[in-house]
């Protein structure tokens, strides 16, 4: 079987870049992006995965994004593969001329679809609005008419499959995404709580900031990583210069650093809204550490309340507050649920599980 991947950018490492990394390993395959950072990705542990670049791409919004599509769209590969898979919402226009394709979605493009309204209202100036309304309706038509040259969708939740069948009206499977969660080590709490995201609006970081604010005889520490873009470093700006005394940022940490994070953390911190799936609070349990998170999204799918940590109903400073209080008195106990819900998602499971996927796809054609 052989195939090769396709991903947006791999100049900044998230979850949806460790999924492909991962994948690609498994399947001793490349990865066809745009922009690199060669360093990040060796220090994320994957030196051994070939990447190759089709051509970069504008650091800032809406160019970035949009000249993505048009790499991919016009991209053919010159080598016989038996399957592509795109695992990147603005990589699926590579489908249009590299057959068969599965699409693994992370999500169907966020910007166009499910947060449009809430960035329209909170992050774009009003003067700029029409030119947002034009942005979302062409990418919107765009992605209509490129799904159809998919040849399979796989979804990493169930949240995820929603999106897809409400705005691209297609069926998929459901593959949760991977963790390598022999790699996670519990150590006794050093202290501290822990957040990891990236640091984008939707993630809405202001809100542990002035949780951590109240409580000054906590310790909170965020690894953020965040785009180049301007719209990205001034948020990220902000947040650092919002930050109490007791919250420390750490923008960039290796893996074996972040599994030590985690490993010595009192607990675990999200507070991203609608999270797609959100594969930190399974790293987080795999260390045995409990997790609060909001009450939606994907969290419902991997955070089991009471038993792994504490789902918030209606997240604020007040309710999150109180669940650290909560939380922190009955951490050390939830350890074994922790480490046995975190199993569920091994990467093993993943790997066999998107395999057979692979093959479906290529025996439908």
């Amino acid at each position: 079987m052989k195939c090769a991947l396709f991903h947006n950018f791999l100049d900044n490492i998230g979850g949806a870049e460790m999924v492909t990394l991962t994948l690609a390993r498994e399947l001793d395959a490349p990865i066809f992006t745009t922009n690199i950072d060669r360093n990040k990705i060796d220090a994320m542990g994957f030196s051994d995965v070939e990447v190759r670049s089709i051509g970069r791409v504008p650091i800032n919004a809406p160019f970035r994004q949009q000249f993505a599509l048009l790499r991919f769209l016009f991209f053919k590969d010159t080598e016989h593969r038996d399957c592509y898979v795109i695992s990147g919402d603005w990589a699926m226009s590579g489908a249009f001329r590299n057959k068969p394709a599965i699409w693994y979605v992370h999500s169907p493009i966020r910007e166009v679809w499910d947060l449009a309204d809430y960035i329209r209202t909170n992050l774009i100036p009003w003067y700029k609005r029409p030119l947002f309304d034009v942005f979302v309706i062409v990418n919107r038509i765009l992605n209509r008419w490129l799904v159809r040259h998919v040849a399979r969708c796989v979804c990493n939740s169930k949240n995820v499959q929603n999106r897809l069948k409400r705005f691209l009206k297609r069926d998929s499977a459901i593959v949760h995404p991977p963790i390598e969660t022999g790699r996670y080590r519990y150590r006794p709490a050093e202290g501290y709580w822990l957040s990891v995201n990236r640091l984008f609006h939707h993630k809405r970081i202001e809100l542990q900031l002035e949780t951590f604010r109240s409580m000054p005889d906590k310790r909170l520490i965020i690894v953020g990583s965040y785009e180049k873009a301007h719209h990205f470093t001034e948020y990220a700006k902000r947040m650092q210069d919002m930050a109490p005394s007791n919250v420390e940022f750490r923008s960039w940490v290796t893996d074996e650093e972040l599994r030590e994070l985690y490993g010595g953390c009192i607990g675990f911190v999200t507070t991203a809204r609608d999270e797609d799936f959100g594969m930190t609070v399974v790293e987080a349990m795999a260390a045995g550490k409990p997790v609060l998170a909001p009450n939606e999204g994907g969290y419902r799918e991997t955070v089991v309340d009471g038993q792994t940590g504490i789902l918030i109903d209606d997240i604020d400073a007040d309710t999150l507050r109180t669940a650290i209080y909560e939380l922190e008195k009955k951490a050390v106990n939830m350890r074994g649920a922790c480490e046995e819900r975190a199993r569920a998602f091994d990467s093993d499971i993943f790997t066999e599980t998107m395999r057979k996927e692979i093959m479906q796809c290529i025996n439908s054609q």
